[in-house]
């Protein structure tokens, strides 16, 4: 006779924020194979009693979870590889689960300029699905969106000068006030906020003419190990990751770190497992979750791009005993750097009222604190892949 896997000790028990008994769900996580996907499965699997049916097409950051399954998670956690452009199978999958995250997503800014309409497509067409069999079956969504629906913020609008600009009205941004302010067409960067919005507003309008149960997630700036991609090692050598990686590459490859434009726009960072412990809230707390936006970020960690960069060079240095280059950094337009059709958003800080209020979460971790953490893994994962792939490049030329 088999028996049912044991769940963790300290999930026998757990409560949540009300105080009453969180009952064991089904999880159907559409991109667990990613970045934020593969943290919160191995949050679910330490520390809660939940079943996941993993979903994406590939597996590689979750192949200690899934490839097998280690004895304790057998029955817990299943890979399932499909694309959901084009798949029966997942509603299916959406049906047997009590709640759908939703993770998928084309979300590196280099995309927007050259893969316009896969981004749109990615974004909104390719999610519509997933919100129509969830509305449709009456199961809960955990839909991740992006801090990008803001656009540039009001106070990017004065002058550079305008005393006004200091004032937290005219750049924090309200999941239920501030506007949501994009760029002209012809910046086709836009193209990933603006689908990103209007799958925002298609959420938005189930829940209020159909009933649907919904969570939406603003990340703003999530780092931390298996963050994106190195080029040419574990990703394409052609492909522009997100800036993290973006730098973290040039560091591994002891080349200079290009600023897009100087550097100058700003950003708030929040480590992964912070943002993480968040999710797993709104995941146990429905009642307090339901219906609502959160922003989910750190504004005690905003610096410059610059600044980023200067931060990382001087803790990779630390971290791998390498002193900087002489010229640690180099300015690039960002024409240059993604193609025509570039902008940027000046500034994103997230105001935390809601998700503090609702979930009661705050952030933890500095972002030196986890810049170190991240740039020591990237080093130990990715520095001698880096040194055979370049010595190799050296005897082909």
């Amino acid at each position: 006779m088999s028996s049912s896997p044991s769940p963790p000790a300290a999930a026998a028990a757990s409560l949540d924020l009300d105080g009453n008994p969180i009952a064991p769900l089904t999880i159907c996580m559409i991109g667990a194979g990613g970045f934020i996907g593969s943290h919160l499965c191995e949050k679910l699997m330490a520390e809660t009693n939940h079943v996941v049916f993993a979903v994406d097409v590939y597996s590689d950051k979750i192949r200690h979870l899934v490839d097998p399954a280690p004895p304790h998670l057998v029955g817990r956690i299943s890979f399932h590889r499909l694309n959901i452009k084009n798949d029966s199978r997942l509603e299916g999958l959406i049906k047997m689960a009590d709640l759908t995250i939703n993770l998928a997503a084309i979300c590196t800014p280099a995309d927007y300029n050259t893969r316009p309409l896969d981004t749109i497509y990615s974004n909104f067409i390719d999610a519509l699905p997933v919100v129509k069999y969830c509305s449709e079956n009456n199961k809960r969504l955990i839909h991740f969106s992006t801090c990008e629906v803001y656009g540039k913020t009001i106070g990017s609008f004065l002058p550079s000068d305008h005393p006004l600009r200091k004032e937290p009205e005219f750049y924090v941004l309200k999941e239920d006030e501030s506007p949501c302010i994009f760029g002209p067409i012809v910046k086709q960067r836009w193209s990933y906020a603006c689908a990103k919005q209007l799958i925002e507003r298609l959420i938005f309008a189930e829940g209020a003419e159909n009933g649907l149960e919904f969570t939406i997630v603003r990340p703003f700036n999530w780092i931390g190990p298996r963050m994106d991609f190195i080029p040419g090692v574990d990703g394409p050598s052609e492909g522009v990751p997100r800036v993290l990686a973006c730098f973290s590459n040039n560091l591994l490859r002891r080349e200079p770190l290009q600023l897009v434009d100087g550097g100058q726009s700003q950003r708030t960072f929040v480590y992964i497992k912070d943002a993480i412990e968040a999710v797993l809230l709104m995941i146990e707390n429905p009642a307090r979750a339901n219906g609502q936006i959160f922003n989910v970020g750190n504004p005690d960690n905003e610096v410059t791009v610059r600044e980023l960069a200067e931060m990382m060079t001087e803790v990779y240095a630390n971290v791998s005993g390498e002193p900087p280059l002489d010229e640690p950094m180099i300015d690039v337009s960002s024409k240059q750097f993604y193609g025509e059709g570039y902008d940027d958003s000046d500034k994103r800080i997230p105001d935390m009222t809601i998700i503090n209020k609702q979930l009661g979460w705050n952030p933890k971790t500095p972002l030196k604190d986890f810049l170190e953490t991240t740039l020591t893994y990237q080093h130990k994962t990715y520095k001698e892949a880096i040194k055979r792939q370049m010595s190799q490049v050296s005897v082909s030329s």
